[in-house]
């Protein structure tokens, strides 16, 4: 029988995070403070983020940063997240790709957030907080956090978009049945919202774009670099979904590590949301990382933090801006592909908002080697049901696939060697 599940023990679970800004060779530029104009400090950011997180926000010295034993504890309730091959995927697009699945859907949130969630929610509780704020658009971060802070006994409220809000009612049940808090946004009380954060005992948590979020991610590529192993791969190309950066760097910074240190030549490519296309249409300059202007000044690829997307897209990868580490990668020369929209059947799972796809435009070569342009397949699978593909390939042409209802459109098959493909929720 073929092995079809790549699993890992409770004991494998990382006991460090990878930290990429202390090996980066161009660090990251500084945070601005958003009245002086100077470089920020971590004491200024203790008024909003808990301590831990905001050392580790501007932590450009330490490679590897210990995970407490109370989150690993709490990571063990799903992690290790298994890596699965796709026969039957593999089978439905006529490709020698080997396809794998790194499936986050087992968390008891339903999704990869969980992984910063609890880990801030603990730095809270070890610093004494008792309540933490945040704000959420489809409602995986918010009901991430309203989970990890039940497990550490802390109060928290979530303001959560309004179009999800109340599209959403079941996934706003979720949050208010961990106990949360959860208010629509625009709504009277979101000023509240602004001013809880200057309580004593109130923090703010984000779930994604800051630094300290995708240092807790990459718990998940860690895991991926050891199962890749064991199915005996090593990835060429390492292609993830991009909001505001979570996702990407989660899977993609331990992978990208190995071609800053030993010399890989793995590619990395991030397909992002026509509706936010911040990385191929936006501006590499400071900004603030909210609408208002009350957040630090940072240094990221941005479409402006006045742009809205359409209202139809409010629900989840909304964001205006990019992370501050994948800003500078992209700036030092990693390509960022424009996604399409398009529709694709979705084999063995069903995952939420099956109708809004990407799918990575061409890729362009590299001027050094021949040219082989590919149009990597993404089946776009978010929420409860989303899963972590990755597309493998040795030697081999990879069939690109761009899919309608009823129908497949075969397009023209491009060279290529390894492929690894990133699946994420939004």
């Amino acid at each position: 029988m073929k092995q079809k599940k790549y699993l890992l023990p409770e004991s494998e679970i990382p006991t460090h995070y990878f930290n990429i800004q202390a090996i980066m060779p161009n660090k990251p530029l500084p945070f601005l403070h958003p009245a002086t104009k100077q470089p920020l400090k971590p004491e200024d950011l203790y008024p909003i983020f808990c301590k831990a997180c905001a050392d580790q926000e501007l932590n450009q010295t330490d490679e590897w940063i210990p995970i407490p034993e109370a989150v690993r504890e709490q990571y063990a309730a799903y992690r290790c997240t298994p890596l699965v091959r796709a026969y039957e995927l593999e089978k439905a697009l006529g490709t020698p790709a080997h396809i794998y699945f790194k499936n986050e859907s087992v968390s008891p949130a339903g999704s990869h957030k969980l992984n910063s969630a609890i880990a801030q929610a603990y730095y809270a509780k070890e610093q004494g907080i008792t309540n933490l704020t945040t704000e959420t658009g489809a409602g995986q971060w918010g009901g991430a956090l309203s989970y990890a802070t039940k497990k550490f006994g802390i109060d928290c409220a979530v303001y959560m978009v309004k179009v999800s809000y109340e599209q959403k009612p079941f996934r706003r049940s979720i949050m208010q049945a961990f106990g949360a808090t959860v208010t629509p946004s625009p709504s009277m009380s979101t000023r509240a919202g602004k001013d809880i954060i200057t309580r004593n005992n109130c923090k703010y948590a984000l779930g994604s774009v800051l630094n300290h979020v995708c240092l807790h991610q990459t718990v998940i590529g860690l895991e991926a670099e050891k199962q890749m192993a064991l199915a005996g791969e090593y990835p060429d190309i390492v292609i993830a979904c991009f909001g505001g950066g979570s996702n990407f760097c989660g899977l993609s910074l331990p992978f990208m590590r190995h071609n800053i240190q030993d010399g890989k030549k793995t590619r990395f490519i991030a397909a992002e949301p026509c509706s936010c296309p911040k990385l191929t249409k936006g501006k590499f300059e400071y900004d603030f990382g909210d609408e208002s202007g009350m957040t630090p000044l940072l240094p990221m690829f941005t479409l402006g933090h006045t742009f809205k997307p359409a209202a139809i897209h409010a629900g989840g990868l909304r964001y205006h801006g990019a992370g501050v580490i994948l800003s500078q990668l992209m700036k030092q020369g990693r390509r960022a592909l424009r996604p399409h929209r398009g529709y694709h059947p979705c084999p063995g799972k069903l995952p939420r908002h099956c109708r809004h796809r990407y799918r990575s435009p061409q890729v362009q070569r590299d001027r050094r080697t021949e040219d082989h342009p590919l149009q990597p397949l993404r089946p776009r699978l978010r929420g409860h049901e989303r899963l972590r593909p990755v597309f493998l390939r040795r030697n081999a042409e990879l069939p690109c696939l761009r899919y309608r209802p009823g129908q497949i459109h075969r397009q023209r098959r491009r060279p290529e060697q390894i492929i690894l493909t990133h699946m994420v929720h939004f």
